[in-house]
């Protein structure tokens, strides 16, 4: 590979990097929504997308009229999960080959979400997969939120590694967004839910986890 990038760690976004929550948060999104006689539109969905939960909902409140407090929502939206996440929590495919090749190489490697941090660490340890990680960034640790490169920033300091040496994997247009503001190297690995975006302003886009070129960058 010709300008291969000298990558030291690895930053994971989680929600449709790590696990199919994605998929589950559409779920969610209809489930709240039509209690209320409303649509979850693919439009929102996009809108909402990898956003810090008080920005995605004081959106979904402001594009459905909708009356309840950013707060309600959540407690209701936390609820909601707590029934379908026992049972329908996937990792995304091609995981467990990546974090192998990592862990051969002894390349550090942490979890970068706009998510709360009992949800994050919920979900990493219904897999035993929170051992694996060097730490956890969640919403509670940086004051702005992805767009903005704090959390990419943030992760780079904590690991003393520089940004164009932090290989971030993200699926959202948002959060990769984020990635490559912060100056790491960036690849987006999209899911159903944003094929088709516009990630001309990343280094590369993957089809999977074990993606030929993300597994090559550690040969």
């Amino acid at each position: 590979m010709n300008n291969k990038p000298s990558i030291a760690a690895v930053a994971f976004d989680m929600d449709g990097l790590i696990f199919n929550t994605e998929d589950l948060y559409d779920q969610v999104g209809e489930i709240l929504l039509s209690r209320r006689g409303l649509n979850f539109t693919r439009e929102l969905k996009m809108e909402m997308m990898g956003l810090p939960a008080p920005k995605a909902y004081e959106i979904m409140r402001t594009r459905c009229a909708i009356t309840d407090s950013v707060t309600e929502l959540q407690t209701e939206t936390d609820a909601i999960f707590d029934e379908i996440l026992p049972k329908q929590l996937r990792t995304m495919p091609g995981l467990e080959t990546l974090l192998e090749k990592l862990e051969s190489k002894r390349i550090p490697k942490i979890v970068a979400t706009s998510s709360h941090r009992k949800f994050a660490e919920r979900n990493l340890a219904q897999f035993e997969l929170t051992h694996r990680f060097e730490f956890i960034l969640t919403a509670e640790d940086v004051t702005l939120g992805k767009p903005h490169p704090e959390v990419y920033l943030t992760a780079s300091q904590k690991l003393t590694v520089a940004p164009p040496n932090l290989l971030v994997l993200e699926d959202s247009k948002i959060g990769s967004t984020a990635a490559a503001a912060s100056g790491a190297f960036t690849i987006a690995v999209p899911t159903f839910h944003s094929v088709g975006l516009d990630f001309s302003h990343v280094n590369h886009v993957a089809s999977r986890l074990d993606d030929e070129f993300i597994l090559s960058l550690f040969d």
